[in-house]
């Protein structure tokens, strides 16, 4: 590739092109069937996250009359939404030919989503029981005419829209037959989230019948508006996205956590940035909706099939064919680490590293129980960003204060779509005296660290923590790849509790000697090993930097690798999602080279190498080359200095690295390219990762 007179990527656009790798897993036949559907519902879920978020603030810049190219990278606002929408159209017409593949395949197996037109009698008798004894209760249905205002609708649901023909009244003349027109009634009934969006039908030999609750719906309209006298009834499904901004009360007589659940309610009115509607609805019907709803061409108004909210996909029913599901590899032990004894002994005499999932999160739950218990431990000082729906972290965090522990826990209550379930354990611990702190005004605390202080026999502090590139949650931790250092480096642990009093003391930049902290340090000390590699290259010593994220929209960071590069700077990225860099470009990143890894895992670990003449220097981060995380959010990085927890990161990048299966190129056509394989063999990164940490542990049984 020759120079290019783009310099960056729009990073809603790389975005798109990094859903749509989530798409092409939905689309792959080597996948497995059920599989397939999850991730045809991770995609609608992706997607519904971003028109909430990063489509709503472009619409706000558009709508305040700026134009937005500096910050956009070269694109206007108004350009920009159009490209968002055009290109998410094609997008969600190829998940709807996707969709039509897998159910056929699906068929294959004797597995049949049906919809209320093909049910035999028994299967409409189990209806009809279904519909009158769980369905009936839940639904809500409004007659929309006579409202003097439009009753709200919530973009989290899904609706459908109910045209009503009502019978004409006996006209008393000729003429009254003439002038008479048709009345139509208008209503919408929300789809329940209470129940589970596809319904297992009764077998018919072996063969397995699933029906979307919104055609069970449809079976029975003539229950829900029979009081009506009508001559025909129509139900096609629409949704609607809203802009998910939270707006702070400046109120000062109100607490932050007052602030935070007063915006999350008032985030159900923001306003409507997406509509998608079956195209198959009537002009009239889509017309009245669009009027009443105030949506118009500012907005994004997609056609779409019979079905939304595909994100329920993710939940598809297994019917027990765990054959059409990835096999569940079981999360390995830690060399040297056991669940059974104490576990801060082990970490006194060395560091220790999990990569969950393929190795077990138990271990930090582990951690903090024993530190619960351990009479000698009078501290736990812990950042929670996102939880698991039954956290067994707070559950230990309780437990400590129980036990007479001073726990201190910053909690970040803006944590995007967790704010409500962030606030409800927010409560929850601070009734049972756990010390809360609620972030740094103005700054996002997205750091994954813990701290405990224990008195040893001699009466000494000896402190010991725990530094993650992903969150506390036991339950992402089951599909996300992270990594946790597990430490008694009393410098470290030093430097992480001067991040708990920045918390506290927050008008004070405090100095680290060894981590590297956002705001204050992240961008300038990255800027310095960069530099630092360049120097080496022309110095004629070997140079190369190998960065492993979730994003990179930086364009001070990007134009730092292009010198880089310029330089003679070998320079490895794996990024799984946005990357506005443009990799192979001569004259400005020929020695750049991006990919991405999108595979039955979420890649999730932040792990950063740069070459120091062959004595690599090896980090582990919760912050990725996102302007956000470099200014405006509180992150750690963390050097790696154990040896052995070194060469397991290097190793680790470097299978990753020679992934040539579920590997897509980063470029400028956005065009998803595949890695090919050429003559070798098959080599899925995720599975050699497993396979790498399996052979270790079976080594060491050999050698007992």
């Amino acid at each position: 590739m020759t120079i290019t007179e783009n310099r960056y990527l729009d990073r809603e656009k790389s975005w798109l092109a990094f859903n749509f790798r989530v798409l092409q897993e939905a689309a792959d036949e080597r996948v497995p069937l059920l599989d397939r559907l999850r991730f045809l519902g991770i995609f609608s879920n992706n997607l519904d996250e971003f028109f909430r978020v990063r489509y709503a603030a472009i619409r706000r810049l558009s709508m305040s009359g700026v134009s937005g190219e500096n910050i956009l990278g070269g694109i206007t606002a108004q350009k920009l939404l159009k490209d968002i929408t055009d290109t998410v159209i094609d997008q969600q017409s190829e998940s709807l030919r996707i969709l039509s593949i897998i159910e056929k395949e699906l068929e294959k197996e004797n597995i049949f989503i049906i919809n209320e037109t093909e049910i035999n009698k028994q299967q409409a008798n189990f209806v009809k029981d279904y519909f009158i004894q769980k369905v009936s209760p839940e639904v809500v249905t409004i007659i929309l005419n006579d409202l003097a205002e439009f009753p709200l609708l919530k973009d989290t649901s899904g609706y459908l829209a109910i045209k009503l023909v009502m019978k004409p009244k006996e006209p008393s003349s000729i003429l009254e037959k003439i002038k008479t027109k048709k009345e139509i009634r208008y209503a919408v009934i929300e789809i329940p989230k209470t129940i589970n969006r596809f319904v297992v039908l009764p077998s018919n030999n072996d063969k397995q019948y699933i029906m979307l609750l919104d055609d069970l719906i449809r079976h029975n309209l003539h229950k829900i508006f029979n009081i009506f006298d009508y001559e025909s009834i129509s139900a096609h499904m629409i949704k609607i996205t809203r802009d998910a901004q939270l707006e702070l009360d400046s109120d000062l007589n109100k607490s932050f956590m007052e602030k935070i659940s007063s915006s999350v309610k008032d985030r159900r009115i923001g306003e409507p940035v997406r509509f998608i509607y079956d195209q198959t609805i009537d002009k009239d019907t889509l017309k009245f909706f669009l009027n009443k709803m105030g949506i118009d061409a500012k907005d994004s108004i997609i056609p779409g099939g019979r079905y939304h909210n595909r994100r329920d996909y993710m939940d598809f029913p297994h019917l027990g064919r765990y054959d059409l599901l990835y096999k569940t590899n079981t999360p390995l032990p830690v060399e040297g680490l056991s669940l059974e004894g104490s576990i801060l002994k082990k970490i006194e005499e060395r560091d220790y590293l999990v990569n969950a999932p393929y190795q077990s999160f138990s271990y930090i739950i582990k951690f903090l129980r024993e530190a619960a218990l351990d009479p000698k431990v009078s501290a736990i000082k812990i950042t929670l960003y996102r939880l698991a729906k039954n956290s067994q972290i707070v559950s230990s965090l309780i437990n400590a204060a129980k036990n007479g522990k001073k726990v201190t826990v910053q909690i970040e209550l803006q944590a995007r779509f967790d704010e409500a379930s962030n606030i409800s354990y927010a409560e929850q611990m601070q009734t049972e005296g756990i010390e809360l702190i609620f972030g740094v005004k103005g700054l996002k605390v997205h750091s994954k660290i813990c701290l405990v202080d224990r008195i040893d026999d001699h009466g000494k502090l000896k402190r010991y923590g725990i530094i993650s590139t992903g969150n506390f949650n036991e339950s992402t931790a089951k599909v996300y790849t992270d990594v946790t250092l597990f430490t008694a480096h009393q410098q470290i642990l030093k430097d992480i509790s001067k991040v708990f009093e920045f918390f506290q003391i927050n008008y004070r930049v405090y100095r680290y000697k060894h981590l590297i902290v956002s705001p204050h340090y992240t961008r300038s000390r990255f800027y310095k090993l960069i530099d630092r590699e360049i120097l080496n290259a022309s110095l004629g010593k070997p140079a190369y930097i190998k960065l492993k994220m979730n994003s990179l929209s930086d364009f001070k960071m990007i134009d730092k690798l292009y010198d880089a590069s310029r330089a003679g700077v070998k320079v490895k990225l794996i990024i799984r999602g946005i990357c506005s860099l443009i990799p192979g470009v001569k004259g400005m990143s020929e020695n750049i080279e991006a990919v991405s890894i999108v595979d039955n895992y979420l890649e999730h670990s932040r792990v950063y190498i740069f070459c120091n003449d062959n004595d690599p220097d090896v980090f582990i981060s919760s912050a990725d080359f996102m302007t956000r995380n470099l200014d405006t959010r509180v992150e750690v990085t963390c050097p790696i200095y154990d040896a052995v927890i070194k060469k397991e990161l290097l190793d680790t990048f470097n299978i990753a690295w020679k992934g040539n299966v579920k590997v897509r190129y980063h470029s400028e056509k956005l065009d998803n390219k595949y890695r090919m394989r050429g003559d070798k063999p098959i080599f899925r990164a995720q599975l050699e990762t497993y396979k790498y940490y399996r052979d270790k542990i079976e080594v060491i049984a050999e050698k007992l």
